[in-house]
């Protein structure tokens, strides 16, 4: 089986480097549970419509709609990549949240553009809304942050390839500050990513895994700790002055102030909006390999009391 770099997602060199915090960091999982956001794959009757071809315009400029979305309305396939093969309700692998039966299965085979590998990795994507369900963005103001549970398989169960296997990751605007006012906000998509690196990879002796933080104020992937098999939490949040926050720890325990792994004006920019996160699943394109499978429990969405009212006031707006 050929081993390769992940081309598209570099293994940092760097470890964690923590900006100057402006603003008191958000612990995610702060403020209120918004309910009509995120999932706990309870319902034994959940089910995904992937509504094959996929989208790869990533790659080659074409959105294959109808985009793939779940049952209940809650996930929907990203138009600029595809969605992955494999989105399956199962049983909730031991050690995980207290009183969970179901989690979600994720896994990909064909990850570049349909029917044509790229042979090299690329990656899939599965978005959570919240624009679409809230019927707006939501501003830093509002302390928007979100929490999910990964189950890290062990590593014989790995796809053998050094580089990325697991994205989590959030959809903001932003301006730089020497931005003029008449500028438009950019996009970018702060995150997480857990790399693997194969011991059949002679760069290496042994199977190892480790997070990088996507990104610091110059757009490098910042190198963070190594993880083992099991239950993480993960944690990402926007505090008021627009920083990012990137938290996770081992086990399925609520996240912790210690928790915290960096914080950064990713890229360089403020954050002007939040609108939704997103799990990327990468697999070596070549028609025959399967990603790594993994498995999240309960996503969940949380802000300040504002939105929580709004929630409340406005509930006949919010769109499914």
């Amino acid at each position: 089986m050929v081993r390769v770099l992940c081309s598209l997602l570099l293994i940092p060199v760097v470890f964690v480097a923590t900006a100057t915090v402006s603003a008191q960091p958000v612990v995610p999982g702060t403020g209120f549970k918004i309910n009509l956001v995120g999932d706990n794959f309870e319902d034994e009757q959940w089910s995904y419509y992937h509504n094959f071809p996929k989208s790869s315009r990533n790659i080659d400029e074409e959105e294959r709609g109808p985009l793939a979305q779940s049952k209940n309305g809650r996930w929907l396939e990203g138009p600029h990549r595809g969605t992955p093969d494999v989105m399956k309700r199962v049983i909730t692998p031991d050690g995980g949240l207290e009183g969970s039966f179901g989690s979600l299965l994720m896994q990909t085979r064909h990850s570049g553009i349909p029917g044509k590998p790229t042979g090299k990795p690329q990656q899939d994507d599965i978005m959570v809304k919240i624009k679409r369900r809230m019927g707006r963005p939501i501003p830093p103001a509002w302390n928007p942050n979100c929490v999910v549970r990964v189950f890290v398989p062990p590593f014989d169960q790995w796809e053998n390839r050094s580089g990325a296997s697991f994205g989590f990751r959030t959809d903001c605007f932003g301006k730089k500050p020497n931005a003029k006012r008449k500028d438009d906000p950019e996009q970018y998509w702060p995150g997480m990513f857990i790399n693997f690196q194969s011991q059949t990879d002679r760069r290496f002796n042994r199977d190892a895994a480790f997070l990088t933080i996507r990104a610091d104020q110059r757009g490098r992937d910042i190198r963070g700790p190594e993880i083992t098999p099991g239950w993480w939490t993960m944690g990402l949040s926007v505090s008021a002055d627009g920083m990012c926050h990137f938290y996770a720890r081992k086990g399925t325990d609520d996240l912790r102030p210690e928790d915290r792994l960096a914080s950064y004006y990713c890229y360089g920019y403020r954050a002007d909006r939040f609108e939704l996160f997103f799990f990327n699943v990468v697999s070596f394109d070549n028609g025959r390999v399967w990603s790594t499978p993994w498995v999240i429990d309960d996503p969940t969405f949380y802000c300040s009391r504002e939105l929580a009212s709004i929630n409340n006031n406005h509930r006949g707006r919010l769109r499914r």
